[in-house]
């Protein structure tokens, strides 16, 4: 493998060429992961294990759906020695598919499950470790003993998986890191890191290499400079562990779907990934045409058009730091990324044709209503409008038609390289320039410089356009040229599904690493306005660079869950879904919980039948609080925290 880019940052193939990063292949029965082998699609049950007719069934409608793994949980030795009947009558019913046992705190169950099923899951932030976190100092000595004191709890099992041919998943939680990684390594992708590390060098020890590894988290940002981090680190190495991707807690419908292509998309884009699991908060085999979808684009991107290597790497693909980007109005410098909203190939264009976009029109009052999903701007192309236009909305159109519009307000043109370069006549304030990469030469670039007024419209046609746009941007950081860049892309004869994740991927990935000014999203013949809305805020919403509503950190429900997690969710968003900004877990157990919590602001955790603990972040404030009492229990708690406001919905 030859990198062509920095080895000090290296985490890739590379970033120009698409190319999968080759891991070793490991065996899961009768199917392999990593190597040579297609990427891997699967889920897991919800089912409480130990009812076999519902786990069996459910196993079979996931398998049905096209699910390659299926994963159950084996909470304590009870579930793990049942795996065995649910194995046997998956395989009477004449399903192979391998099975994955998925093990916390309780390493006599991963040791029975590992003679049953074809692999086991431990998550080394609490195999073996207590369910109750606490951060604390530890002495060299002690941290030692910590370690010793997990080798001698993990080298039963990993001889056991060697001795049966199981193979593991060493699958590090951004939310359920040990103390001890906490203490030194604090709350980072470098102590997620670190984390699996530990046990993989345990199996190394041992010459077990049947291993994958995953680094996930609830925050896409967080699990994209992880896995990064992660095969960096085995570079550097010589390892070549396959990798499972997955955004934790990713929660459901379009959100979740969004969060999940943001960062899974972000690193299949760049080769990696060996296997995926979408963790939504519904049904397992609803994730299965989302992982499916986000897979299958990949089958064709080798043979794109070519791309200039990078060699010259302006940023750090392990930390996040917005590119500098001159002020134009309010684009670029501090402001959030703007949304522009394509209206060009409209047969007309009158107020109701902004609704989708967050603008409604009230004739009786003759006056407009914005939501927090609002577009910034709006192209309109040929078009000229008829009618008044809200006061913070702006108009962009092509440049022959805004010379008869020019004296309108908030009204910019479009401009075309060619006609940058001939000097036309151009707004005082604002112009947007629509460039492919091979037209931006020296020569345009420099115009950029000097005119102080221009915001670069980004666009590619290439099948690999993210890697196009990136090394572009690339390009223009290292002249020190400083304007303003909005994300295009075209999408044509698109699903509603595909055109949520396939901008979720190209967009989201840039702006995770601080890539881009907005996004405009071009679809034709895809799906409504008012999907492409949400779609470009919720891209915005999951990379952190833009808050426009409340954020669900929602677990996808297992055996394990203590509650309807898809009820409950559904109920919480009911009474809570107009608090802009505020982030709230759900978790259905203890898990993932109190981690996870890292990224909330306030937690709602399943702790046993009937009851729940209340977060405020990781902080625990009240425990033992009846299902029935909860919701009310936890709005009283953000009411306490000052994050309340009363919805404006309900005095209409």
């Amino acid at each position: 493998m030859t990198l062509t880019q920095p080895a000090t940052k290296a985490y890739c193939p590379s970033l120009t060429r698409y190319e999968r990063w080759h891991t070793r292949a490991v065996r899961i029965g009768p199917i392999g992961i990593g190597g040579d082998n297609p990427i891997r699609v699967q889920s897991m049950t919800t089912t409480d294990t130990l009812d076999t007719e519902a786990t069996v069934a459910q196993s079979i409608r996931m398998i049905e759906a096209g699910c390659e793994l299926v994963r159950i949980t084996a909470p304590s030795k009870k579930e793990a020695e049942h795996l065995a009947e649910i194995r046997k009558r998956i395989r009477a019913a004449g399903f192979d598919t391998p099975l994955v046992a998925d093990i916390h705190f309780t390493p006599n169950a991963a040791e029975i499950a590992a003679r049953i099923v074809e692999k086991v899951r431990v998550n080394p932030g609490n195999y073996a470790d207590r369910k109750k976190f606490y951060v604390r100092e530890y002495t060299d000595a002690e941290y030692d003993a910590e370690l010793q004191r997990i080798r001698e709890r993990f080298t039963p099992l990993v001889k056991i998986c060697k001795e049966h041919g199981t193979a593991m998943r060493i699958g590090t939680n951004h939310g359920s890191l040990s103390d001890r990684i906490l203490n030194r390594y604090g709350d980072t992708p470098m102590g997620m890191v670190e984390s699996a590390f530990e046990f993989v060098r345990i199996c190394r020890e041992l010459d077990y290499h049947d291993i994958v590894l995953s680094m996930k988290a609830s925050n896409p940002q967080v699990m994209v400079q992880a896995y990064r981090l992660l095969v960096h680190e085995m570079m550097k190495l010589g390892w070549d562990y396959p990798l499972h991707l997955g955004v934790t807690e990713a929660g459901d419908g379009e959100d979740g779907r969004v969060k999940s292509a943001v960062g899974i998309g972000a690193l299949l884009e760049d080769g990696l990934g060996d296997t995926i699991r979408v963790s939504l908060t519904e049904e397992p085999e609803a994730e299965i045409p989302v992982a499916q979808a986000l897979v299958d684009r990949y089958t064709i991107r080798r043979g794109h058009d070519p791309i200039p290597e990078v060699h010259d790497l302006p940023v750090d693909p392990f930390s996040h730091t917005r590119r500098h980007a001159r002020e134009v109005l309010h684009i670029g410098g501090r402001h959030a990324p703007v949304v522009i909203a394509d209206l060009s190939t409209k047969k007309q264009i009158t107020p109701a044709t902004l609704f989708p976009w967050g603008y409604r029109y009230s004739v009786p009052l003759d006056k407009w209503n914005l939501t927090d999903q609002a577009c910034d701007l709006i192209f309109i192309g040929d078009h000229h409008l008829a009618f008044e236009i809200p006061g913070s909305l702006g108009v962009v159109q092509e440049h022959a038609t805004w010379l008869k519009d020019r004296h309108k307000p908030r009204h910019y043109p479009l401009l075309s390289v060619e006609d940058l370069m001939a000097n036309v006549a151009v707004h005082h304030d604002l112009n947007f320039v629509h460039a492919m990469p091979h037209e931006l030469t020296d020569e345009v670039i420099a115009a950029f410089d000097e005119d102080d007024s221009l915001v670069l419209l980004l666009d590619t046609t290439n099948r690999h356009g993210l890697a196009e746009q990136r090394a572009t941007i690339f390009r223009l950081m290292n002249a020190g040229c400083d304007v303003p860049i909005i994300i295009g892309r075209d999408y044509v004869n698109l699903n509603e599904l595909q055109l949520m994740l396939f901008s979720s991927t190209d967009m989201g990935a840039l702006l995770l690493d601080g890539l881009g000014d907005g996004v405009m999203i071009c679809p034709e013949n895809c799906c409504g306005d008012d999907v492409v809305d949400r779609t470009a805020f919720g891209i915005l919403q999951a990379t952190r660079t833009r808050i426009s509503k409340t954020e669900y950190i929602s677990c996808p429900s297992c055996g394990r869950t203590l509650f309807d997690l898809q009820e409950t969710t559904a109920r919480i968003r009911a009474r809570t879904s107009h608090l802009k900004g505020v982030k709230i877990g759900i978790m259905g157990c203890i898990v993932n919980g109190p981690g996870e919590m890292a990224d909330a602001d306030y937690g709602y955790v399943g702790t046993g039948p009937g009851v729940i603990t209340l977060y405020k972040e990781k902080e625990v404030v009240e425990r033992n609080v009846p299902t029935a009492k909860a919701v009310d229990a936890l709005i009283a708690l953000i009411k306490e925290g000052g994050d309340w406001v009363e919805d404006e919905r309900d005095r209409e």
